[in-house]
């Protein structure tokens, strides 16, 4: 089996939206150049989430969008209910590619085109972790395996009862996600299910209650598929495969120097899973050091992947072992790291050290002060030189290391609960800090402005050459300092609903957009005046607000997800409230799918809309193992989901990181004012 390497191009598609497919025909490749849209159909399974490499749903749409950029389509993903509608929606014309980790095999064959494979799988047994072992194929006798049908792992599992007729097979719902069905593995609803290697892989990458068992097939390819009308939509995409030499007859050894990273078309990035670097939010991958990477690879008109470190260490490791071409974080050049085989870039970002304190900390004033103080920081990070240093004029000063799992954001915390008494950081992190908390303050600059880089595996001059030029070309031009501005130097928005409150109160007006408001809540089943809550928290009543990650309107929802509502020009108020209302209609109906408390349907799903559905899904995996309650969201799944803003539990999660404390105090903000303007109400009409 080759490794399996996931590149990212574009969008990770996730929160996707079921909606009607219109204009079924079949179209060749002719055509669809004609009408400049490439329609792929995949279905809801396959949702996206936080990719640490290796992850096979985005794989297939990563390459077909650079396939359909290099023709000049655009792209429209038309979901499905369930995988076994694949194949029928393709053939009623419902769409013109299927890229969903479909495995090629004879019955398919005989409905449908395959292009050439783009990587090789093995479908392999999964049981939970403490599941009675297979050591031989004779044990599944008298056990359950479960599996989907339309699927070709229940081809697997037809197969394997033939072989062994004591063998249960349970029926999985059709429109169940592999994630969903590893959970039920985990908790041993059911017994055994079969998958492929690759999905395996990537799920055991962040999950420890499952365990791969007994190889259940021999090996098998992986393609896209079209109608059998269509075959010059097969000969372009094979072309383009053969040319990109991502088959898995031409797969490219990965190699480290730049001449042969332009020969695989592919850059591999690793950086941390936190707010300042990369993460997901509302289904959009964001961060400071995503976005640059992303754009130094347009640039360079390649691919790339980004590999998730559990430290900064493991990310100077990952470089010098050659599985990763370049480390981004706010690295500052040391001897000690150029001497453990780390070359850096000319600088893309400077910043001044400062220390951290509680807000109630008020009694430093110079370094003098810091006498007998204990500053905490990670001994991997150039702090601890700052501070090694300081002691040498200050020896009383107490130096204790932090986690390496720790980035700077879950230190400061720290200092903020009184977990670390002090520590240092870079000031643009701190002001990261200051926009969403008020419990900690900047004290004292510890030193001079230092210059930060990227770095590289020392030899990889060619590489680092080609780093410099764009760092050269980019650092504080328009793109650049859009991007520091949108991460680093957005102020924290204060709202009042009091004040709003009291000016749309005469008349019993809650808001300038009552009726619009009134009109969507009585069409998607909704209190009115919860929805008016959740305007206020999302734009303070404000159609052309927008936020630093895009979000649009009224209801603050992401331009994507507007197009796969059909609703356009958020900014116009009525758009606004529309696509806010619907897109909360289809997050509810989710969440209802989960059997949660229905008096904690509202707050399940406004959490969702805030966070993304992943999410909130993970917080309520978290809470089952901490023994709370999966199916309440106060005092139980928003705990949960507080703690996926530590690595330790996020690094297990299958969506990653989240800034939990955004979630929690949006659903209460939410819920406050949702009492206050029903409350309103019931006086008014006294």
């Amino acid at each position: 089996m080759r490794p399996f390497i996931f590149s990212l191009l574009i969008l990770v598609f996730s929160g996707n939206i079921l909606l009607p497919v219109s204009n079924a025909q079949v179209l060749d490749f002719d055509e669809i150049k004609q009408a400049q849209v490439l329609r792929v159909l995949t279905w809801n399974g396959n949702d996206g989430y936080l990719p640490r490499a290796g992850s096979p749903p985005n794989l297939d749409k990563e390459y077909i969008a650079r396939f359909a950029q290099q023709n000049q389509l655009q792209i429209e993903m038309v979901y499905v209910d369930s995988f076994e509608d694949l194949i029928p929606a393709l053939i009623a014309g419902k769409g013109d590619v299927i890229a969903s980790n479909i495995t090629i095999n004879r019955i398919r064959q005989r409905q449908v085109d395959f292009t050439l494979p783009l990587v090789e799988t093995t479908e392999y047994m999964v049981m939970g972790k403490n599941s009675k072992p297979l050591n031989s194929s004779k044990d599944l006798a008298n056990r359950s395996i479960a599996v989907q049908s339309g699927t070709s792992f229940a081809l697997t599992a037809i197969g394997l009862a033939k072989v062994y007729p004591s063998l249960k097979i349970t029926q999985i719902p059709p429109n169940m996600g592999h994630d969903e069905i590893f959970d039920k593995i985990a908790s041993g609803e059911y017994d055994i299910t079969i998958n492929d290697d690759n999905i395996i892989a990537s799920t055991l990458a962040y999950r420890s209650d499952l365990k791969q068992s007994l190889q259940a097939n021999s090996a098998k390819e992986i393609g896209w598929a079209v109608h059998k009308r269509n075959k010059l939509l097969k000969t372009a995409l094979n072309n383009f495969l053969l040319l990109e030499k991502i088959t898995i007859n031409k797969t490219v050894k990965v190699k480290t120097n730049w001449d042969l990273i332009k020969e695989r078309k592919n850059i591999r990035f690793v950086m941390r899973n936190n707010i300042a670097s990369y993460y997901l939010w509302k289904g959009e991958l964001m961060g400071f050091h995503y976005e640059l990477a992303r754009n130094f690879a347009r640039v360079n008109k390649l691919s790339f992947e980004i590999i998730v470190a559990p430290d900064n260490q493991a990310m100077f490791e990952y470089v010098r072992d050659g599985k990763a071409d370049i480390a981004l974080g706010f690295f500052t050049p040391t001897q000690e790291r150029i001497k453990e085989g780390l070359t850096f870039s000319r600088p893309y970002h400077y910043a001044t050290e400062q220390l951290v304190i509680g807000n109630t900390d008020l009694n430093i004033k110079s370094v003098e002060d810091l006498k007998y103080r204990n500053i905490s920081v990670r001994k991997s990070s150039s702090y601890w030189q700052t501070i090694k240093d300081l002691q040498t004029l200050i020896p009383e000063i107490v130096l204790t290391p932090a986690p390496e799992e720790y980035d700077t954001e879950r230190i400061i915390a720290g200092v903020a609960s009184g977990e670390f008494d002090l520590t240092i950081a870079d000031n643009h992190l701190i002001d990261m800090e200051l926009s969403l908390r008020d419990d900690i303050v900047a004290s004292i600059n510890m030193g001079k402005e230092k210059a930060q880089s990227w770095v590289v595996k020392t030899g990889n001059t060619a590489l680092l050459s080609n780093v410099d030029a764009y760092i050269k070309r980019t650092y504080r031009g328009l793109f650049y300092n859009m991007l520091h501005n949108k991460y680093f130097e957005n102020e924290k928005l204060t709202t009042s609903h009091h004040k709003d409150f009291n000016l749309q109160k005469s008349g019993g007006a809650l808001s300038p957009y009552d009726d619009v408001v009134e009109k969507y809540a009585k069409k998607y089943g909704f209190d009115k005046h919860l929805l008016i809550a959740q305007m206020h928290q999302e734009s303070n009543f404000n159609p052309k607000a927008r936020s630093y990650a895009g979000a649009q309107g009224l209801f603050q929802v992401m331009p994507r997800t507007a197009k796969e509502l059909k609703i356009s020009n958020m900014y116009i108020p009525e758009n606004g409230i529309h696509a806010g209302v619907k897109y909360l209609r289809w997050v509810t109906e989710r969440v209802e799918a989960w059997n949660v408390q229905e008096d904690q349907v509202v707050w399940f799903a406004l959490a969702s809309y805030n966070a993304g559905f992943g999410h909130v899904n993970d917080a309520r995996r978290l809470a089952r193992q901490k023994g709370w309650r999966d199916d309440v969201w106060f005092d139980n799944v928003e705990r949960a989901i507080l703690l996926l803003s530590q690595r330790k539990y996020s690094s297990k999660a299958r969506y990653g990181y989240v800034r939990g404390k955004e979630p929690v105090n949006y659903v209460r903000n939410i819920r406050h004012k949702y009492q206050i303007y029903a409350h309103a109400v019931s006086l008014n009409s006294f």
